[in-house]
């Protein structure tokens, strides 16, 4: 701009008084007016060079350089306001927040499926937080109706207005009165599944931190900070700036000194200034509202309080940090936004949703393929890895066993009670929750139960509440520190409980086996071999028949066993035993009969197992036994006994002493000849003979008249002798022995032995 258009200036004639811009009283006009004119008459140039001076040192700073100071100040203004937009670690949560937003508010889930739900499942009570669900789904799907339409709705101007244009419009589907929507097709659940899980990460990335929170703070008062020292000095300057300005040129270049000057813009930079000021204080005004809005209230904490209240959602979360800062911001234009965002954050409403697609997917049809009949004979169903229990499993009426392994949260609902055969339970790595209607029927109906587990805390409490159960099984470590007790839950109400296996890491048996005292049959404690240090809980086990302690890290026998007055058998395998001195205690257990010690360390099998004249089984597999001590065969009433996997050499002749013997074991040891008073044990059933130095079988194997079971592979034997045959229930099946060897025997009675085992 010229400074013509800026300032215009003349001298200043004789007599003028520039202070009050009048003439002096005492100057008369009778000067000499050639001489007046004579000062006016400058040259074009002397005026533009006034002019430029006077506008750089007689003008108030103020006016020369208004236009630019609004428009520095408005650029520094857009720049706080924005700055959080840019910044990387605020703009992409507030970028990522508006497209989850926009997701949440168009997904299906918040009208279609919403609705859908809300008829197909009608009623349905629900166990702790999934309480009333189905009318908060109401709820929702009406709100979703009323306030959303078919047209674009735009985002409400606000701090951060740019950022959520970006999800202005929710189109919703109209929800007729009493209309049910069809089921969501494929696309549309992995759509949803996913968005639940992109709410959830969105929601535990935002949580972690308060960046968003603190940047918005920090912008806000830099903001206020800056419009009241705007305001201050324009204030102050503004009334400082004046339309003629008295300008002193003491170098006389141009014969005068004093120029009077007029300002030609000062008037539209008054008027404008005037706006500005009013502007500013407009803006600060919305800078100290949001200061107070930002400490009044708590803006890194969000309660879904109301929402909970009228939705009947009981498990939604209140969120903190930037999470609740964002939906603090939000709720500005409209809380339905959060409240359908909320649905999000519901495990139950995602569990819910869930169960419809499910149900969708496996018919009872694709169940009825998966059914199975099991080593037992029962009809079985095994589901793996699925997001809850279908609900066509309740018709499947033949079911007998139930699996459910790594299910993440199953619900049983009271339709179960249609299923009147399921007495065996599975639970295997899955959470389960039950209808208090179902868990009365479960109560009466289940008698088996396995739970395996990877913290104690994923067992379902109502598991202990099954009165009629017989036989239950608990898989899992329940402390990583084996030195520590384990707590159980009260067997109290397990009245009818007989059998009670662990497979887990214990340091101390469980105290709350003392709570089926009066009525434990059976109980197995697989320890993984964790060192098992404490016993003293099972002496209260009064009625206690069977006891298996398997890898507890034993190095002797237990003498807390023999307190168990009604013992009959004791399973010690795969601990740490070496010997067996206290094998004499069991002599006051009058009802004991089996003793398994096999997979050990024993060497030498203690003489006192003769006073315990009730044996009837003894395993001592996989040990160390080199000799068998004439002491073994004066249990006159044993019947198994099973030598395998030692280094025994030599059959004592006084096994003929045993003549209730039905099953004779030593394979894998060292024997070479085979006494004929072993084949005195006339009701002799299996004999197991593999992996020796046998050379020969006497002839007076004939007179098992009871075999029926016989293996003396890997032996160096030559032939076997045709006595064999005097054995009636013998068949080839039931010979184990190298081809060629078997061939030695007299062709007609392997045609006999062929044809037996044919008829069989």
């Amino acid at each position: 701009m010229p400074s013509a258009a800026k300032i215009l200036c003349i001298p200043v004639p004789n007599g003028f008084d520039m202070k009050t811009l009048k003439w002096n009283a005492t100057i008369t006009k009778a000067f000499d007016e050639q001489k007046l004119n004579t000062r006016f008459y400058l040259d074009r140039q002397q005026y533009v060079m006034i002019d430029q001076w006077c506008y750089d040192t007689a003008t108030l700073w103020y006016s020369k350089y208004f236009p630019y100071l609004v428009l520095m100040h408005s650029m520094i203004f857009m720049v706080c306001a924005h700055f959080w937009f840019k910044f990387p670690g605020t703009s992409s949560k507030i970028e990522h927040f508006v497209a989850v937003l926009f997701k949440c508010l168009d997904s299906p889930w918040t009208t279609k499926a919403l609705s859908e739900t809300m008829y197909e499942l009608p009623d349905k009570k629900d166990l702790g937080s999934m309480t009333g669900l189905d009318a908060s789904l109401t709820d929702m799907a009406n709100a979703s109706e009323s306030s959303l339409t078919d047209k674009s709705i735009p985002i409400k101007s606000m701090s951060f207005n740019n950022s959520v244009s970006k999800a202005q419009t929710q189109k919703s589907s109209g929800i007729s009165g009493k209309q049910p929507l069809t089921i969501l097709d494929k696309k549309e659940a992995e759509q949803a599944k996913a968005l639940f899980e992109k709410v959830k990460k969105f929601r535990i990335h935002t949580e972690d931190g308060d960046i968003l929170y603190t940047m918005y703070i920090r912008q806000t008062v830099i903001r206020c900070f800056q419009t009241l020292c705007v305001l201050s000095y324009v204030s102050v300057l503004t009334p400082q700036m004046r339309y003629i300005i008295h300008c002193r040129d003491d170098s006389h270049s141009t014969g005068c000194s004093d120029f009077f000057c007029i300002h030609g813009l000062l008037r539209l930079y008054e008027m404008l200034s005037f706006a500005y000021i009013a502007v500013i204080i407009l803006y600060s005004s919305t800078c100290i509202y949001s200061l107070s809005w930002i400490f009044f209230c708590k803006l890194k904490e969000y309660s879904f309080a109301k929402v909970r209240k009228e939705t009947n959602i009981n498990d939604i979360p209140d969120v903190k940090n930037d999470f609740a800062f964002l939906l603090h911001l939000i709720d500005q234009y409209d809380s339905l936004y959060a409240q359908n965002f909320a649905i999000f954050l519901s495990d139950v409403s995602e569990n819910k949703l869930l169960q419809i697609n499910l149900n969708y997917e496996w018919t009872e049809e694709k169940l009825l393929q998966r059914m199975s009949n099991n080593s037992q004979n029962k009809c079985e169903l095994h589901l793996f890895m699925l997001p809850g229990l279908p609900s066509s499993v309740y018709e499947l009426q033949n079911l007998e066993v139930l699996k459910l392994e790594f299910i993440s949260d199953a619900y049983i609902e009271q339709p179960i009670s249609k299923l009147s055969l399921l007495k065996e339970m599975w639970i295997l790595n899955s959470t389960v929750k039950v209808e208090e209607e179902a868990l009365q029927f479960l109560k009466k109906n289940l008698q088996i139960v396995h739970v395996r587990f990877e913290r104690p805390n994923e067992i379902s409490y109502w598991i202990y509440s099954l009165e009629n159960i017989r036989e239950l099984f608990f898989e899992g470590n329940f402390h990583p520190d084996s030195k520590t007790a384990i707590t159980l839950q009260s067997f109290r109400e397990m009245e009818n409980l007989k059998a009670l296996h662990f497979r887990s890491n214990f340091a101390k048996v469980p105290i709350a086996i003392s709570d089926i005292a009066n009525h434990l049959y059976y109980l197995s404690i697989h320890n993984k071999k964790n060192k098992l240090t404490s016993l003293n809980n099972i002496r209260k086990l009064s009625v206690l028949n069977t006891l298996k302690l398997v890898e507890c890290g034993l190095d002797r026998i237990p003498s807390v066993v023999f307190t168990l007055s009604n013992l009959q058998e004791l399973d010690l395998r795969e601990n740490n035993l070496t010997g067996m001195s206290e094998v004499a205690g069991f002599q006051n257990l009058k009802k004991f009969t089996s003793l398994k010690l096999h997979y050990n360390a024993i060497a030498v099998i203690s003489p006192y197992i003769a006073k315990v004249t009730s044996l009837e089984h003894l395993n001592f597999n996989k040990n160390m036994i080199s000799e068998i001590p004439s002491s073994l065969f004066s249990l006159h009433r044993l019947k198994y006994l099973t030598l395998a996997y030692n280094y025994v050499s030599v059959i004592p002749e006084e096994i003929s002493k045993l003549q209730e013997l039905l099953v004779f074991n030593i394979e894998h040891n060292n024997v070479s000849v085979l006494p004929g008073e072993l084949f005195c044990c006339a009701k002799l059933r299996v004999l197991i003979l593999s992996s020796n130095l046998i050379q020969n079988i006497p002839s007076a194997i004939g007179h098992l008249k009871q075999l029926r079971q016989l293996e003396i592979s890997d032996n160096k034997l030559s032939n076997l002798p045709a006595d064999i045959g005097h054995c009636p229930f013998l068949k080839r099946s039931q010979i184990v022995v190298e081809e060629d060897i078997y061939n030695t025997l007299p062709q007609s009675l392997r045609e006999i032995l062929q044809e037996q085992s044919e008829e069989v």
